[in-house]
């Protein structure tokens, strides 16, 4: 598929100013040949003129940070020369020129230009997974029924896959309907993996940069929609926990499934904002229909620098043009073929 760069800018009102209150370091009495105390930590304390904790801004939760634990790892954490490392060899393999002509060479775009996670532009972690329950690091066991609709879906992704003469076979993603960053949960997306969040009375609401989709998180109280309506992003609803921003989702239509869930998956969502760069991002899942528990994953997210860029994915989405016209191309030779056999 070739992928869409921002094409303009698409900027919300500008967002209400806040004020950073921060502990004053405190240091003990000490003599001049004593070693002073080390400062006490900042503590972030800014409120929106309504009161609310503050989460506004700009952000990015790209990572190399797989979400479950690789193989052969037994820790939780990698000392932090090890995730130096890691990141570093992640780095290298996105920027590796490909060889003209290849199959690594019609992604070319993405590994130039869009893969940019260096130091100032993703959520660095030491992390060996995302998930940290179950302990272990792995998504729990997938129940009978969660393998049967993998099976189902797989086999229909490779029918579609076989006949891509109309746009109805294509991925959602490749079709520019929705893709992965908009949530929830709020998974990094390869690239475009920022947000902005804006708060007003009442409503939280969480801009993606991927594709440009909204989610308006309101907390007042208001039941979830009807069991009957269904939405790609699931009904969200808020509510405060002290400092902590609660979203519960459900709703879903199960276009496009997180993780092979079912239509009936809840995530719950906690957002904590601990400092002026970092909000800490915390969601749980639970589908019965799916997995054998609830299982929970966590996730820095950073303060990046705005504005959101419009992802203009219809206008430069060149790979779903060109295929269906490939597509009429095949038709038009076969009935041409066609048509001479039978004037023979």
């Amino acid at each position: 598929m070739n992928h869409r760069f921002p094409a303009s800018i698409s900027m919300l009102a500008a967002v209400t100013a806040v004020v950073l209150l921060v502990a004053t370091p405190v240091f003990g009495q000490a003599s001049s040949s004593a070693p002073k105390a080390a400062p006490a930590a900042k503590k972030w304390t800014a409120k929106t003129p309504d009161g609310q904790p503050d989460l506004q801004g700009f952000w990015t939760n790209s990572t190399y940070t797989p979400l479950q634990r690789p193989n052969g790892v037994t820790k939780e954490l990698y000392t932090a020369e090890e995730a130096a490392q890691i990141e570093k060899q992640a780095a290298e393999r996105e920027s590796e020129q490909t060889t003209p002509g290849t199959i690594a060479d019609v992604h070319y775009d993405f590994t130039q230009f869009g893969l940019d996670r260096n130091q100032s532009t993703h959520a660095s972690n030491m992390r060996t997974s995302l998930i940290v329950d179950p302990p272990d690091g792995k998504l729990p066991p997938v129940t009978p029924e969660g393998q049967k609709r993998q099976a189902d879906r797989a086999a229909e992704r490779r029918r579609m896959g076989a006949t891509t003469d109309a746009v109805q076979n294509m991925p959602v993603g490749t079709r520019c309907i929705i893709m992965a960053g908009s949530g929830p949960p709020m998974m990094p997306a390869g690239y475009n993996s920022n947000y902005q969040i804006v708060q007003a009375p009442g409503y939280v609401m969480i801009l993606t940069e991927m594709i440009h989709d909204v989610r308006i998180v309101p907390l007042d109280g208001r039941p979830q929609l009807p069991q009957n309506v269904r939405q790609w992003i699931g009904s969200s609803r808020g509510r405060w926990e002290g400092n902590t921003l609660v979203v519960e989702t459900t709703n879903f239509n199960g276009k496009n499934p997180f993780q092979n869930a079912s239509d009936d998956i809840r995530v719950t969502e906690r957002f904590t904002r601990v400092d002026a760069n970092t909000i800490d991002y915390r969601f749980t899942v639970e589908d019965e229909k799916t997995w054998a528990r609830p299982w929970t994953a966590v996730l820095p997210i950073k303060k990046s620098v705005g504005p959101i860029f419009e992802h203009a994915c219809h206008e430069g989405n060149y790979g779903v043009r060109n295929t269906l016209a490939g597509a009429r191309a095949e038709e038009k030779r076969a009935a041409e073929a066609a048509a001479k056999n039978g004037s023979k």
